[in-house]
C-alpha cells in the first residue's frame, strides 16, 4: 500500500510510510481523547460506550458478564458508500 501512496503522491516510499503512519497515529490520539474524526466524503470515526453484556460460554455453559468499555466505530460517508456499490 505504501508503494501505491508513494507513486500517486509523488513521494519516496519512506515519506509515504511516514505520512500514512502519522495520519493513523493522529486518528488514534483523537479517538483516545473521545474526539470524533470526520474525513469528508470518506466517513467518520468515533468512540462509543458499550454497556455491560451478559454472555454464556458455549463450551462450559458458564455465565459471565463482559464489562462495559469504549470501542471505535466507523460510519462510511455517502461518497464511499456510492463507490462500494
Amino acid at each position: 500500500m505504501f508503494e501505491l501512496v508513494a507513486k500517486k503522491a509523488h513521494l519516496t516510499k519512506k515519506a509515504a510510510r511516514e505520512s500514512v503512519e502519522t495520519f493513523i497515529e493522529e486518528v488514534k490520539k483523537a479517538l483516545s481523547k473521545g474526539e470524533k474524526v470526520v474525513l469528508s466524503g470518506f466517513g467518520t470515526f468515533k468512540v462509543v460506550h458499550v454497556k455491560d453484556k451478559p454472555v454464556i460460554i458455549p463450551n462450559t455453559k458458564e455465565r459471565k458478564v463482559v464489562k462495559g468499555h469504549r470501542a471505535a466505530r466507523f460510519t462510511p460517508g455517502k461518497t464511499l458508500k456510492k463507490a462500494v456499490k
